[in-house]
């Protein structure tokens, strides 16, 4: 039953009397300082923030603040407020939770308070009251204390249904205490199933989890060979290109007397014996070229590097016709000085004319002149070659 259920009836201005205030005051309810907070001329009650609305008869009833935890949940549970309640009302929840807590040692139990009473509206069929519109009564299947009038029982008959209530009340604390204990069992069990179900799927998770890394690591093991696998052939083509390249260079192809049977590593050793080779024959051309360059560079500085060396060795110009013509000038000019040093009466404007010269004539006077070319390159401090020279004449 929600308090929106309820009428809406208007409020009336507070009757509270003096003699009511001295009352609460003689009860020992009012004696706290600010624990009661009495209305004012108001028609509507505005109670100030943490304060609720209740009544004197109330107050006589039972109630107290702070108000009970039982009392909390039933207005939580039946959604009203302490004015929706009559004073009678108010006394059936003092006596349940004294019976509960004095006499059967347990705290107020929502079980045995169903079992008891029930909850009805008070007003006209259309109409609840605003103020003491619910009332909780006793259920009439029910032996339970005839509290209408706040008198005691009396009477034999009444005194052994006292003593039966009270020995059904007995058992039903003790069944409740067992159904408590009960339910704190399943509440442990249910926990710790929970736990262990929370563990399975941490499990499960984890084993999910490593058989996900495991596959991601094959099939990255799986990429990474197919990598390495690519990268070796590669490596492998060109070093085999490399290998054709210095068998057609140096028309030189090697054998392996004990072959790895591993076409990478059997390639490198190919590319080893070529290097060796191309190694030797670059010491053997930078040596001989060496000598040879301050022949046809006298004036220049050798290289230090064997490419720059060979570079001076691959002009556009014939490097041994350009030294022929050389030696051709210094043999005309030794000549014209072997002819000076003879004293000799000679027209040099007719020596000069080579229109005048015939090929034919100027090698026969070559061929004649043989048989003193070893005085005079004596003279001049060379010894010529015991080999005959094969070159023809310069004109």
């Amino acid at each position: 039953m929600a308090a929106a259920d309820l009428g809406s009836a208007e409020w009336e201005r507070s009757k509270i009397s003096t003699q009511d205030i001295n009352l609460l005051k003689k009860l020992g309810i009012s004696k706290k300082p600010k624990a009661l907070c009495f209305p004012s001329e108001e028609s509507y009650p505005t109670p100030p923030m943490g304060y609720r609305v209740s009544f004197v008869d109330h107050l006589i009833r039972g109630l107290s603040a702070p108000i009970h935890p039982f009392l909390r949940g039933l207005l939580f549970i039946y959604g009203l407020q302490l004015h929706h309640l009559t004073p009678n009302s108010i006394l059936h929840i003092s006596i349940f939770i004294t019976l509960c807590e004095a006499f059967l040692g347990v705290q107020p139990n929502w079980a045995l308070w169903k079992r008891i009473f029930f909850c009805r509206r008070n007003g006209s069929p259309n109409v609840a009251y605003n103020i003491g519109g619910v009332v909780i009564s006793v259920r009439p299947t029910v032996d339970y204390f005839d509290v209408c009038f706040l008198t005691p029982f009396k009477g034999g008959a009444r005194n052994e249904k006292l003593a039966e209530a009270n020995e059904r009340a007995n058992i039903l604390a003790q069944k409740l205490e067992q159904s408590e204990e009960a339910r704190k069992k399943a509440e442990s069990d249910a926990i710790e199933a929970r736990a262990e179900a929370d563990k399975a799927k941490t499990d499960a998770a984890g084993v999910e989890d490593l058989r996900k890394r495991l596959h991601d690591a094959e099939t990255s093991l799986s990429e990474h060979i197919a990598a390495q696998s690519a990268r070796e052939e590669a490596v492998l083509k060109r070093i085999r290109t490399q290998n054709r390249r210095f068998v057609n260079r140096t028309a030189q192809e090697f054998e392996l007397e004990d072959p790895d049977n591993d076409p990478l590593l059997d390639a490198v050793s190919f590319l080893e014996f070529h290097g060796t080779e191309a190694r030797e024959g670059i010491d053997q051309a930078k040596a001989g070229l060496s000598r040879l360059f301050p022949y046809f560079f006298p004036k220049k500085e050798e290289p230090a590097t064997f490419l720059n060396l060979a570079k001076c060795f691959n002009p556009p110009e014939d490097l041994g016709l350009k030294m022929r013509q050389e030696n051709m000038k210094v043999a005309v000019e030794n000549t014209v000085a072997l002819v000076a040093d003879s004293q000799q009466t000679i027209d040099w404007a007719k020596v000069g004319d080579t229109e005048q010269i015939e090929q034919q004539k100027w090698r026969s006077l070559i061929k004649a002149a043989k048989p003193n070319m070893k005085k005079i390159l004596s003279y001049l401090g060379i010894k010529p070659s015991s080999t005959p020279s094969s070159s023809k004449p310069e004109v």
